[in-house]
């Protein structure tokens, strides 16, 4: 049974170097965004492609688990919605969830954004102050049940499915 691992956390958190650890120990697949950006679009956030592109990352690691690969999605999923919708399709594939949260301060996440823009800025996309202070407002941080692995309620009301739901919170998933 395959396994598929969901980071979740903010900018600076360290999901990718921990998405890159698991990865190599679990000889899994790893979709992150933000390697494809620049190579696909040119620059780092071109409007409305990061969902796109997220939704056919979303639709390969199905594809992979449900052929027995493990599967390490670094997507950041800020919202319950997000990581319901995931764990919900990885388990209807027959599939092991595992949340990996990286909660990081507000102190440690702008020096390690400072620290990747001065040392890697054509690896880094660009976060300015705003950036930071409206990520960690919007950020749902995972709770209680979520992070004890209980299992998933039903999609938000006038969604037959979390299949559906993510078919629309990404375009190019359905």
């Amino acid at each position: 049974m395959a396994t598929l691992f969901l980071m979740v956390g903010l900018p600076g958190a360290g999901k990718t170097t921990r998405a890159r650890r698991i990865a190599a120990e679990h000889g899994a697949l790893r979709l992150t965004p933000d390697d494809w950006m620049i190579p696909l679009f040119g620059v780092p956030e071109p409007e409305g492609r990061r969902d796109v592109l997220e939704g056919r990352m979303l639709w390969l690691a199905l594809e992979a688990v449900r052929l027995g690969t493990d599967v390490v999605v670094d997507y950041g999923c800020w919202s319950r919605d997000e990581r319901s919708a995931v764990r919900w399709l990885a388990e209807a594939e027959g599939a092991r969830f595992h949340m990996v949260y990286l909660p990081v301060d507000a102190a440690t996440q702008r020096a390690r954004i400072a620290h990747r823009q001065a040392t890697t800025p054509e690896e880094t996309l660009p976060m300015t102050e705003a950036d930071i202070l409206s990520g960690r407002a919007s950020f749902e941080e995972p709770a209680g049940a979520e992070l004890d692995g209980l299992p998933v309620g039903g999609p938000p009301a006038g969604w037959p499915d979390w299949r559906a739901w993510a078919a629309d919170r990404w375009p190019s998933f359905g």
